[in-house]
Formats: C-alpha cells, sequence, structure tokens
C-alpha cells in the first residue's frame, strides 16, 4: 500500500495520493476510512458510544462545535458527553495559515505557518507526529509540492512552526491552489488552506540581457601605463572585460556588472580602482565584500600587486581586525564587510575619511536578499545619500552573477543605460556542462550515503586525472564522503589513485597536521575543507590542491565564496543543510549553488568545466528551472528596519516621520516595491497605497524602538534615548539594550550578569548541531551555574555553557565547539562594553565594576571570585600556588614585586626562567594623583590630575597579555572615580598609554563629601590589577 502511495505522489496525481494514503491508515489501524474518527481511541471509548456517534452522522466539525451537554445528551449518556469532548482534544489537528509571494512570473514563494491544535500525550503521539503537506491544483489535479513536516513534542508546545518553499503557477491562472496538512498515521486528521489568485499582482517579466559583442580582444597595452601593464600576467582581456573597457576605465560613471562566476569580474572592478588612481589620487577606494573570506583572498591578492607594485595603501576592517584611526586615514583602499563599514559610516558627519570615498566596489552585490543583505543595502543607500549632501560624487561598481531584474538594481546605484552590462549566465570565458541527478530517499543521512558510489562514477567518468571539488553541507558530510571514496577506490584496487605526491614528502605532510581525519584521508589523495581545521591545516590543504598534488577535494559550502580553488569537475553532493534555528532540513540559496557550479572549469587549464548536482528527486524540476533563468533579487530590509532606523536617529539623519520616509526612499526596498507589490504584501502601486505603507512602515518602527527604550517620540519629532545610541555604537540590535535595561540593576551578581549576556540577541544564530543538546547536558554537570535543562538545544543556553567552560577552563567535547566559542568570545566584548556604559549612565557603580570583571573573565579564561590570578600564567601549576600561597603570595602584582633573586630562590626548577619571562608580559602601573582647586564665581571646583607611569622597563609593547583568549587586543585602563560606600558613580574614564600618561577628572561641582571617595584603576584585560586611592588622603 505503502509503495502505491509513494508512486501516486510521485507522478503527483493529487486524487489517487490522498485515497492510497487513506488505505495505508486504514491498514495500520484496521478500521474503515468511513467509520468514524474517533475510533482510533477504541481502546478508551466504549463501542456503544461510537457506533451511536455513527449512526447520528456527526462528524468532527460538528463535535468541536458542541457543548458536553448536548454531545451527552445526542448520544443519549450524559457522561460520556465529556469524555468525548477529552478524547477530541488528544485528536491531532493542526491549523494552517499562508502568505504568498510572487518572486517571477511563474514562481511562487510561499511561507506556511503550522499551528498545533490538539493536547500532545504520549501515548498517542509518541515522540513525533509527521504530517504530509501537499500543494495541489484540484481543477487540474496535480501536486505541485510535496513535504513531510516533523512535529515533535517539543514543537508542538513551543511557538507555531513555519516553512517557505516555491512553487510554480502556470498561465492561464488556475483559480486557486490547496494547501493541505494530512497526518500520516491518523485519519481524517487533515486542515487545508486556499490560495486564491484573484487578487495576485505579478511582477512585470522582463529581462533584458546584453549581448555579448564580437570584439576583438584588448591588449593590456590599452592601459596605456607601464607600471599597471606589469601587474597583469596574460596579454589580453577577456571578451567581457574588454566590452566593459571604456566605461570602466575612461569615464567616471556607475558601472553594474552582472556576469557568470569565474567571468574576471575583479579585474574589470581594478579597471575602476586604476582610473580613480589616475584622476583623482587623493580620493579612498572602498571594497565592500559581504564575507569575510572574500575579504582574506583580495587582501592576498591585491598585496602582492597595488600594494607592492603601484605602492599603495591598504587595509582590511573584519570582525578579526579593526585598524586605527590613522591607519584608515593614510590608505588608499580600504577592504571592509558590510558591518564593518555600516558601524564606521553611521558617524559619517564627525568622520573625515568616510567622506573621502571616492569609489565604492560592491562585490557579490546579488547577496542583497541574502540575511545580511540589509547592512549591504543600508551602506549603499547611506554612501549615495552622503554624496549627495557633499560636493564629490562617489563612484559606485557593482559585481553580481547574472540577474533578472538587473534595471531595478542599476537604477538604485544610479547606473545609467551604457554603465549597466547584465550578461547571460551562459556566457562564461569556459562553458559550463551541468548534469542534475535526482535521487529518491526520503531520509536525509541515508539519500546522502546513496549518492557516495555516484559521486565516485562521476569522478571517473568526467574527470579520472584533472582536479575535483566535492560540495557537502556538513563538516560530518566531509567525513563521511571522503571515506567512502577512499573505501571505493581500494575496491577498485587503485587506492591511491588520487594522489600525486612522493611516499618522503608525504610523511612529512602528514607530520605537519593536526586534525587526525585529515591527516588519514590525506595518505589516499583527498583533502577535507571546513571550518573546524584550524588555519595551518586548512591552508596545507589548499596549496596541496592548488599545485595537483591530491586530486579530490571535499568541503563545505564557505570553500565556494571564499577561496578561489577552481576546478574540472565539481559534484555538489546534495543542496540541503541542516537549519540549527528551525530543526530541520533546508535548501541551500540558489546564490550559494550558482556559486559552487562557478568553481567549475579553470580559465587557464580548461576547454571546458563540468558541473554534477546531486539532488533530492522531488526538487530536480524547481533546479532545472532555476539554474538557467536567472533569479531575481529582492529587499529583506524590511525585517531588520529598527536597528538602521535607530542608527540613522542616533546620528542626526533621521529627526522626524517625514525624514523616516525620505530615508526609505534612498533604498532598495523601495525599488521593489514599485515593481513587485505583491511580495511585499501590497495589493497594487498606486501614489496612495505606496506612501500611506511607507509611512506605517515608518510609525510601526518608530513604536517599536520607543517601547524598548531606544527613542523618544516627541508629538511629530524623535530624539534618541541612552538606550539607542548604545545600541548603535556599539552595533548592537535593540532587542539586545531593552533587555539589559530590564535585567539589570543597581547591585546585579555575576551569574546575572553572565545569563543576560549569553541571552543577547547577537546569539541567536550560534549553530546548535544535530545532536548537540547531548553535549551541552554533558557541559552543564561540569560547570558552576544551573542553566534551563529544558532548553539545552537552545543557541543562548549553549553560548552560557561556553562562557562557563571557558571561565572553568573545561576541556570542550568536540572540535566544532573550539570554533564556536571563538565566535561567542569575539562578539562578547562588545556586548559587554555596552552593558559597563549602561551601567556607568546609570551611576551603579557595584554593577559597573563586576561588568568590568566580566570582561576580565572573558579575557583570561578564569572565574574572577573564585581563581587566583596567577592563573593567567600559562606555566602555573597547582603545586606552584601552594608553594606561592604558603608565602602569603595570591597574585600576579604581587610576583612582580619580587626580586628576581627571591622568585628563583622560591622555586628551584627549571620553571623559573620560564615563569619569569611570562612575568614580563604584564604591566607595572605606578598611579601618582593632586586635587586641584579652582574658584568659579565664588564656588570651589575640584578636579583631579592624575599620571599614570609604566614603570617595567624592558616592556615596549601596550599588546594585552591574553593566551586563552582568540584574538589580538591592546590593553586599556578604566578610571573610575567613585562612593565605595554608597555605590555611588561620579565620572568614568576609558584611557590607553604606551608609557606615561597625563590626565584629569573633573569631580563633579554637587559632591561635597570627600568621606569615601575613591579613585579606582581597573584593567579591561587583566584579573587583579585593580588599584584604589583615597581622595581624602589627597585633600
Amino acid at each position: 500500500m505503502r509503495a502505491l502511495f509513494e508512486i501516486c505522489l510521485r507522478r503527483g496525481w493529487s486524487e489517487m495520493t490522498s485515497f492510497m494514503l487513506d488505505y495505508c491508515k486504514a491498514v495500520d489501524r484496521q478500521i474503515w476510512p468511513h467509520q468514524h474518527p474517533l475510533r482510533q481511541f477504541n481502546r478508551d471509548i466504549s463501542s456503544d458510544i461510537l457506533r451511536k456517534l455513527e449512526e447520528r452522522g456527526v462528524d468532527l466539525d460538528r463535535l468541536y462545535e458542541m457543548e458536553e451537554k448536548d454531545i451527552g445528551a445526542l448520544i443519549r449518556y450524559v457522561p460520556g458527553g465529556k469524555l468525548v469532548k477529552q478524547y477530541l482534544g488528544y485528536f491531532p489537528m493542526v491549523q494552517l495559515f499562508a502568505t504568498v509571494s510572487p518572486i517571477t512570473r511563474t514562481v511562487l514563494k510561499v511561507d506556511l505557518t503550522i499551528t498545533p491544535e490538539f493536547v500532545w500525550k504520549d501515548r498517542f503521539h509518541g515522540t513525533a507526529q509527521r504530517w504530509w503537506i501537499l500543494v495541489e491544483d484540484s481543477e487540474n489535479d496535480h501536486i505541485y509540492h510535496s513535504d513531510l513536516f516533523a512535529l515533535t513534542k517539543k514543537t508542538a508546545k513551543a511557538e507555531p512552526q513555519k516553512l517557505s518553499f516555491t512553487i510554480p503557477i502556470f498561465e492561464p491562472h488556475p483559480p486557486q491552489y490547496i494547501i493541505r496538512a494530512i497526518s500520516d498515521s491518523w485519519l481524517h486528521a487533515e486542515s487545508f488552506y486556499t490560495i486564491s489568485f484573484q487578487n495576485l499582482a505579478l511582477p512585470e517579466a522582463h529581462t533584458t540581457h546584453t549581448e555579448l559583442l564580437d570584439l576583438k580582444p584588448l591588449p593590456v597595452t590599452a592601459l596605456g601605463n607601464e607600471t599597471y601593464e606589469a601587474l597583469y600576467k596574460f596579454t589580453h582581456f577577456n571578451p567581457i572585460q574588454t566590452q566593459a573597457f571604456h566605461v570602466l576605465y575612461h569615464t567616471n560613471q556607475n558601472v553594474l556588472l552582472g556576469a557568470p562566476t569565474g567571468s574576471g569580474k575583479t579585474i574589470s572592478a581594478e579597471l575602476a580602482l586604476l582610473h580613480m588612481f589616475n584622476t583623482q589620487p587623493d580620493m579612498k577606494a572602498i571594497y565592500i565584500a559581504p564575507l569575510k573570506a572574500l575579504v582574506r583572498e583580495r587582501m592576498n591578492d591585491w598585496r602582492k600587486r597595488l600594494v607592492s607594485q603601484l605602492g599603495k595603501r591598504m587595509v582590511e576592517m573584519t570582525g578579526d581586525y579593526t585598524p586605527d584611526m590613522t591607519a584608515l586615514l593614510a590608505a588608499d583602499i580600504i577592504i571592509s564587510t558590510p558591518e564593518k563599514w555600516d558601524g564606521i559610516s553611521r558617524n559619517w558627519h564627525t568622520r573625515g575619511y568616510v567622506k573621502k570615498v571616492g569609489l565604492m566596489i560592491l562585490d557579490e552585490i546579488h547577496l542583497l536578499g541574502a540575511d545580511r543583505g540589509p547592512i549591504l543595502e543600508v551602506i549603499v543607500s547611506r554612501m549615495r545619500y552622503i554624496s549627495s549632501q557633499t560636493e564629490r560624487s562617489v563612484r559606485f561598481v557593482g559585481l553580481s552573477t547574472a540577474l533578472a531584474n538587473a534595471h531595478d538594481l542599476g537604477d538604485w546605484l544610479g547606473v545609467e543605460e551604457n554603465g549597466l552590462f547584465n550578461f547571460k549566465p551562459s556566457v562564461r570565458p569556459v562553458p559550463l556542462e551541468v548534469h542534475i541527478q535526482g535521487y529518491p530517499g526520503k531520509y536525509y543521512c541515508p539519500r546522502m550515503n546513496s549518492m557516495n558510489k555516484p559521486t565516485y562514477a562521476s569522478i571517473c567518468t568526467h574527470s579520472p586525472t584533472k582536479p575535483v571539488l566535492i560540495f557537502v553541507s556538513s563538516r560530518r558530510q566531509t567525513r563521511l564522503t571522503a571515506l567512502d571514496l577512499i573505501q571505493y577506490a581500494a575496491s577498485d584496487e587503485h587506492p591511491r589513485q588520487f594522489l600525486a605526491i612522493p611516499e618522503e614528502s608525504l610523511q612529512m605532510i602528514l607530520s605537519q597536521v593536526t586534525d587526525q581525519n585529515l591527516r588519514h584521508t590525506l595518505q589516499f589523495g583527498i583533502g577535507l575543507h571546513h571550518a573546524g581545521l584550524n588555519d595551518k591545516d586548512r591552508s596545507l590543504v589548499e596549496e596541496l590542491f592548488a599545485n595537483n598534488k591530491i586530486q579530490v577535494l571535499v568541503c563545505t559550502s564557505t570553500l565556494a565564496w571564499g577561496v578561489n580553488l577552481p576546478a574540472h569537475l565539481v559534484i555538489i553532493k546534495g543542496t540541503e543543510y541542516f537549519d540549527a534555528k528551525s530543526k530541520r532540513y533546508v535548501d541551500f540559496p540558489i546564490t550559494d549553488i550558482l556559486q559552487m557550479m562557478g568553481r567549475a572549469g579553470r580559465p587557464q587549464f580548461d576547454q571546458h568545466g563540468k558541473a554534477i548536482i546531486l539532488v533530492h528527486e522531488p526538487k530536480k524540476s524547481f533546479y532545472k528551472k532555476f539554474l538557467y533563468e536567472p533569479f531575481p533579487v529582492e529587499s529583506s530590509l524590511r525585517e531588520q528596519l529598527h536597528d538602521h532606523i535607530n542608527a540613522e536617529i542616533v546620528s542626526g539623519t533621521i529627526c522626524h516621520k517625514e525624514d523616516a520616509v525620505h530615508y526609505l526612499t534612498w533604498t532598495y526596498l523601495f525599488r521593489r516595491l514599485m515593481v513587485n507589490p505583491a511580495y511585499y504584501g501590497l495589493e497594487d502601486t498606486d501614489p496612495g497605497t505606496l506612501s500611506s505603507y511607507m509611512s506605517s512602515l515608518a510609525l510601526s518602527t518608530f513604536e517599536d524602538l520607543e517601547d524598548s527604550g531606544c527613542i523618544k517620540i516627541d508629538e511629530d519629532r524623535v530624539e534618541p534615548m541612552m538606550l539607542g545610541s548604545v545600541a548603535s555604537q556599539y552595533y548592537l540590535k535593540y532587542t539586545t539594550v531593552s533587555m539589559f535595561a530590564s535585567n539589570v540593576e543597581a547591585d546585579t551578581t555575576l551569574e546575572v550578569f553572565l545569563h543576560v549576556l549569553a541571552g543577547a540577541s547577537e546569539y541567536d544564530e550560534l549553530p546548535v548541531r544535530h545532536n548537540e543538546e547531548i553535549h551541552n547536558a554533558e557541559l552543564s554537570n561540569k560547570v558552576r551555574y544551573m542553566v534551563d535543562k529544558n532548553l539545552l538545544d537552545d543557541p543562548h543556553v549553549k553560548a552560557n555553557l561556553l562562557f562557563q567552560a571557558h571561565f572553568s577552563r573545561v576541556e570542550l567535547p568536540v572540535t566544532d565547539y573550539v570554533t564556536d566559542l571563538k565566535s561567542v568570545l569575539d562578539q562578547s566584548i562588545r556586548i559587554i562594553q555596552a552593558m559597563i556604559d549602561l551601567c556607568a549612565n546609570s551611576g551603579w557603580l557595584s554593577s559597573m565594576i563586576t561588568c568590568m570583571h566580566l570582561l576580565q573573565m572573558v579575557m583570561q579564561g578564569l572565574w574572577f571570585d573564585k581563581d587566583s590570578s596567577l592563573w593567567m600564567l600559562p606555566c602555573m601549576t597547582e603545586d606552584l600556588i601552594t608553594t606561592f600561597g604558603q608565602r602569603g603570595i595570591s597574585s600576579v602584582r604581587q610576583l612582580l614585586d619580587l626580586p628576581t633573586a627571591s622568585l628563583q630562590a622560591l622555586i628551584k626548577t627549571s620553571g623559573a626562567s620560564r615563569l619569569h619571562e611570562e612575568l614580563q608580559h604584564f604591566p607595572r602601573i605606578q598611579a601618582r594623583l593632586r586635587v586641584q582647586k579652582q574658584t568659579v564665581q565664588d564656588n570651589p571646583r575640584f578636579s583631579l590630575n592624575i599620571r599614570l607611569e609604566k614603570t617595567n622597563r624592558h616592556r615596549k609593547t601596550s599588546r594585552a597579555f591574553t593566551p586563552r583568549f582568540p584574538k589580538v587586543k591592546d590593553e586599556a585602563w578604566w578610571l573610575v572615580l567613585g562612593n565605595t560606600t554608597t555605590s555611588q558613580l561620579h565620572a568614568l574614564k576609558r584611557v590607553s598609554f604606551a608609557d606615561v600618561l597625563q590626565t584629569k577628572m573633573d569631580i563633579p561641582s554637587n559632591v561635597n563629601d570627600f568621606q569615601d571617595m575613591k579613585l579606582i584603576i581597573v584593567s579591561d584585560c587583566y584579573v587583579g590589577f585593580e588599584q584604589e586611592h583615597s581622595i581624602q588622603r589627597l585633600l
């Protein structure tokens, strides 16, 4: 029966499918489909009651509407009414709600919300209930989409579940589609939702492509400058570069260049860069790449050429590295991620170098529609706004894959007709041959497993000797795929067919590899590449593959973006990945698939490239359609508008509601509203509808920001509040600062601060992978503070556990956790600094000091209140701590004051020299204070003059010594002026210095009592380095 059901489902016959599914369930349940649904509870409800319900012909809908007593009267047995009503509550029912957004004229995106409406009882429902989600066209009896959705006990209690999928739509439009949810095991448990096509406004269909002209390739000498010619190893530009050459190199016009991956777009962007060096040498160029890996690749490439050959200065701005003011002012080229540039250009009024940008290159601009797209959209809109406000115009050059709606993008970038190049996906310099193969199999892991043999076969057929890239969805899959390939090669009696390294050098290479799985697969000529490897292993694998020492590289999708390692054959093994947030497998965005395919075919070596895509059978037709029909880019700014509007209010760009509406007209969202209104929930595009939509969008955003305490609305004016300014300054989400405000008080404890830190919205996306709740449960038993045991798969709980494991120096269960900890610690710095600001603004001394201690703990990886600060020294042992303890030494500062001779006398072993060496990393700070009195209008005013000096002569650096923190950091100090008895804060200053610092702090005029006033000097990275100085004594 099940086999017949699957056949009907695959053929797309809607009536037969539901008929066969009914009979499958009837066989399982041993009742006829026409009998009463409540017969499925026949062990609990007597057969008399069920018989009477059938005789009276009352279906479930009627029973849901009736009262207990009416049901009792109907079946002539009063207590039965209560029983029937109780079991109705256990009967699995879900409610469906869907919103439909047209993507093109032939494709609709459906967002489906599934709300369970029954009481979960393990006895009836087990651990999970499965539902078939079918989209059918009843008129043509056809199923356009089917999906098996599992509802678990946990998700049934949480918020409604959301699914997104795409369905085709045909001309002439049918009157409606029906979305049905049918239980896989319960008869008559089904719900439906109707999508009507009556008022659906579809976007206009026009994709204009630029024809590739048959031009003679331009020689490099066309640059007319020998230094520039020397940058390029080739002699002629390719056809795409030739066609765009004049506009890029000889004019100042904005350009949008859409061309497939691998067509040399970066060199086209360099032409615009060289033009700027020729005409405006004093201006800066900024290159924005949406991924850190792309920034890194561009840095390495341009450092070799533009920096060393043209003598230009270049800086990188990513989460790993933030240059200082002087470096930014001196730089000719700034390479940045969107987030960093957003954070910097927010205060463009006061930052001169933002106004000195003459060229903005936007790489992979089609990622505007992806999850980080809104930031890209905001910075371009802001740069265009700045360029309209200042006299100097900024030139924009956008690079992307072939686009369906290049005109809207071009319009938004201010590109005129002759600067718009949108080539077809087929004009690659190296032609691409694509094969799409579908694989049945409901479940993910077995399906991936069934793809391994065809993968091996494809390598043998299509690329027996040339390099092969295999893309998989997870780190675990890289390992499993590689091991299977090794096994197939061995059974072919060529176990080392992928290896091209002599035995001696192989052993030498393997001795440098840290990851044991990688060490194993490299012996057979197969490399692994994913974010879990350390940098050394990763660059080793890239080098081996680039030099053809190993033939196969199995990697995760991130490699497609960051590292330019083309291959002859690309195999995409499966197009879904496990999404931790929705706890299910979801599809890769089309842009990622195109990017992976783009890695096939090496311009220097291959006549053509090959890509093989292995997909789940039902999705085969979808991929066939979209890989050749370019995808339109939509805006996703609406969902993230709050933080950006808040930033503009803080910077003073928005002061009224009208400003907000005006700001929105600069965005790409506004351009798309006009073209595809239905995607954004609009009925039509007449001016009235549009302006009321924009006004209500601005208003609702304002109201949310006001509710969270970030802004104040006064009639028509808006003003930033302290919370809003903190959010904008530290680049935090408005929900995070609002959560701080409601949880932090004047005497918040360390434990609460830790929970608040882990609860920040910045950790919403921390991945909790398959089965990681098991590791989290183990960790939760080893750490100091309790976490919620029911939420072990929650990203915030995982963040909390990672912090505590870091402070307790507990070994992490798997390498994934090491990389996760890195990103958690990295984000935490600005979150904690924002909390410190919040406490300081509220005048809470004790909370602020606790929060500063939390920052020291993050830096050093130890507990402030229960570990000795001696653990900051990597060579410290339990025995040494005991030895020091007997001499009354319990902190690093006491050790620094010990003469070297006494230190050596204390430690007889060879460890003394190492300890002495490590101690050199710590600063010794000497403070001199003087109170100065001035009389202003007969009122005495006091200020405090402070001189800080580092007294260790050997130490020449202000780099912080933080061996357990993953990034480089400079030391800084807080000067805290406050009353320790009343826990009141008077003044705060943050300073950093190399040798000596002179500064002064004003004592507020309303303070007359110097009794318990103290100046506390707190380090932002060392534990136990605090100094307290009483002000009373100075007077």
